[in-house]
This record gives structure tokens, sequence and C-alpha cells, in this order.
């Protein structure tokens, strides 16, 4: 990996320069919630100064980018009883600005299993090899435990990493065309100045994690703990609004739909993100239903965070961003359920 600085005034240049052939996404403040924070969004920049680079945490992860609500696998047209389908898997070049590490680690997390896996998601890759991320160090959140789920730092998985060292961004470079990007813009080779203030600011980021959670064990604990009425604690509180799995920049369920016109001369096949808390996620033909109560569902959804992904990729799906837990009306976070977890099983 190779490091370089670029002052404000040229990175403000290179994203002008981005927008003229790219569509550039970066964080804006779209809102407020009831306690007066703002509440930022990833949203198309029209305008550097729309940029809010010193954002917090955006309500929904950039993994919609890559994942949408909604798309259309396939179209189809049928005429004189033959028929004719249709299927795009490329994309406009794109450009996403201020990725959190926690959120670009979720992203090669979702690599393991769209794009590595025996059956590959087209769309997914597509949409993954056309963008080009630029991430962007932070202070965490009272609430984040990406430090405990080692997804506070990113070393592979995007083009340029940005860290504010005052009046310039002290820059990792991690593929070519970042490369070719920032030396465009007149970046420099790091003085020794500019690393000692890289330093400082490292470790006043590594200071503010205020929330641990502790994952070593949590694997097994699942398994100790199947029956344990933890779950249906927590589970009665559970709404099943699948509010966790929209807002998680990791969850990866879908659902299929068929759309047929009246004249069945042309159909849509749809996915739709979906969530494993919501009623009819388990249900099969015939309406019978294999997790008909909330915390079933509850406990499955968290059995595939901790321990089915880590069974299968040797890490934790999880990346402690703690938007699950910010969106959940009934206020189940992972925090509060381990925690709830690992005192049943001291007892």
């Amino acid at each position: 990996m190779l490091f370089r600085t670029i002052t404000k005034e040229n990175f403000r240049k290179m994203v002008e320069a981005l927008m003229e052939n790219n569509e550039v996404i970066g964080p804006k403040w779209r809102d407020r919630d009831t306690e007066g924070n703002k509440i930022y969004r990833f949203l198309k920049l029209n305008t550097f100064d729309e940029l809010q680079m010193d954002y917090t945490r955006s309500y929904s992860s950039p993994k919609n980018y890559f994942l949408p609500f909604k798309e259309d696998l396939s179209t189809y047209r049928l005429e004189d009883k033959d028929w004719e389908q249709e299927i795009h898997y490329t994309i406009h070049p794109r450009v996403i600005i201020g990725m959190r590490a926690c959120d670009i680690n979720a992203l090669l997390k979702l690599d393991q299993v769209l794009v590595k896996s025996a059956y590959p998601n087209p769309h997914y890759v597509a949409r993954r090899r056309n963008t080009l991320i630029i991430g962007l160090d932070h202070e965490p959140l009272e609430d984040c435990f990406c430090r405990s789920m080692n997804s506070d730092t990113a070393f592979h998985g995007f083009d340029l990493f940005l860290t504010d060292i005052g009046e310039k961004y002290f820059v990792a470079i991690n593929s070519d065309t970042g490369y070719m990007i920032v030396n465009r813009f007149d970046a420099r080779e790091v003085a020794e100045d500019d690393q000692r203030r890289y330093k400082e600011v490292k470790g006043r980021i590594e200071t503010k994690f205020k929330t641990q959670v502790d994952v070593t064990i949590v694997p097994e604990l699942m398994d100790l703990e199947f029956e344990s009425d933890v779950w249906k604690k927590w589970g009665d509180k559970c709404l099943s609004c699948g509010s966790c799995a929209m807002v998680c920049p990791t969850c990866y369920c879908y659902g299929i739909e068929e759309h047929t016109n009246l004249t069945f001369t042309k159909a849509t096949k749809r996915r739709v993100l979906y969530s494993c808390n919501l009623l009819d996620f388990a249900t099969v033909a015939g309406g019978h239903n294999f997790r008909p109560e909330a915390h079933i569902r509850l406990k499955y959804r968290y059995y595939h965070q901790f321990r089915g992904f880590v069974e299968a990729f040797n890490q934790s799906l999880c990346v402690g961003c703690n938007r699950c837990g910010k969106a959940c009306l009934a206020g189940i976070s992972p925090k509060v359920v381990i925690d709830d977890l690992i005192e049943t099983e001291k007892r």
C-alpha cells in the first residue's frame, strides 16, 4: 500500500473532476432525529458543497448501492408462442466517497458470499467492479463497537482511504486507479510532520471507543444457550418489522417476485431485500411456517451473524456499526443481547 497527502483544496478539485464523467455518491444531511441529531444518507452529489465530510454515521448503509432494496433480474417478452429474455449486468462507473472502515469491511464480508461463492451474483459483481471507493476515517460514536469486531480499520476493499490531518488528507492508496487519480491532483510524498499528525489522529480515534462487546466466546455461546430464556425475553419485545436488516450493512437475505402484465405478453423477475425477522420468512408452500414465533426468528438472525457465518468464513458477519440498535423501535441491539447471554452463562 502506498501513502500520499493531498490538500483539501486539491481534493475538492479531484471530486469535481470525478463528477464530470461519473455518478458520485456521498454522505448528505437529510433530516434530524427526535434528539436533534443530524441524519445522514449516502446520496448522489450534484456539487462538492453537498458532501458532508464531517458526518457521523449514515442512517442506512452504502450497501444499498450494491444490493438495492429492489432490482429487476430479468424481463421476458412473450409473442407468437416464442419468448425473449433481457438481462442487464453493466452499470455506469460511479464513485462512493466517505465510506467508513466498518462499511468497507462489510462489503468484504458480502464479497465472500456474492463474489467468491460457487454461485456469484452477477449484478453485485458488476456494481462492485464499476465502483471506485474512497474511504474516510472518523471518531466513533458512543454506541459503535466496530473495534470489538476488528472492523475499525480497513486494509483493502477500497481505492483510496482518507484521514483528516488538518489542512490535508493523509491518503492510503490501494489500487492502480486510485493512484492515477490522486496523482493528477498534486498528491505529495508523506513528510515527517504529516506522519506525526497522522499517528496523533489515529491514536485519538483509538481512545474514543466507549462500547465494547466480548465476542470471543459468542460462537460457542450461541450453541450453549440455544434454548436460553434470553431469546424469549428479547423476542417478546421484537416487532418483527425488519428495520434491523434494512439498515444493516451485511444482511443479504432476499425474496423473488414475479410480475406479469394483464395481457401475458411481458413478465419481470424481481429480487427484493428481505429479513429473517419478518413473519413469513420461513413460510413454505402449503402455508407451514417453520419459524412462527418472533423469538425464534430473532435467535436465528443472531445465530447467522455470530455463529453460522463464523463457521463458514471464520469471521462474524456483524461489523459493529450498531445501525440495527439505532433503528430498532424496541431497543434491541447486539450488545444488550450478547451481554445478556454472557450473564446467563455465568450463573
